[in-house]
């Protein structure tokens, strides 16, 4: 298993750096984020190596997010997904949820994506 790297930083098209100008928190100065551009990369990240001490969360993982009225959802999974997989992998695993932000711009997004994670770690501790 790697020991470096040990940050996962979900995004599209951002970089740790970028976010921090705007949150400027040190944290996305450091140089071992792991990206991960989408939800296959984020699940294969986790399921290759392992929970990270910290994931940092974006909403949008594409520039559209179609919704399809026949499944009832979008097209392309967003950060709010790869959140759900998380707690369901940690529930599998009997393992303790990762320290999480969540950086998205996207204020409905990164809310539900905060209150899930938020809720889920309230439950189990």
């Amino acid at each position: 298993m790697e020991l470096t790297k040990r940050l996962l930083f979900l995004d599209d098209i951002r970089y740790p750096i970028d976010v921090y100008h705007y949150t400027k928190q040190d944290i996305y100065l450091r140089k071992d984020w792991h990206i991960a551009r989408n939800y296959e990369q984020f699940v294969n990240r986790i399921l290759g190596n392992g929970l990270p001490e910290m994931i940092s969360f974006d909403h949008d993982l594409a520039d559209e997010h179609y919704w399809n009225n026949d499944a009832g959802s979008f097209v392309e999974k967003t950060g709010y997904d790869c959140a759900k997989w998380l707690i369901d992998y940690c529930m599998d695993n009997d393992l303790d949820l990762p320290e999480f932000y969540c950086h998205s711009m996207n204020p409905v997004g990164k809310e539900n994506i905060e209150s899930l994670l938020k809720n889920f770690k309230n439950i189990i501790n």
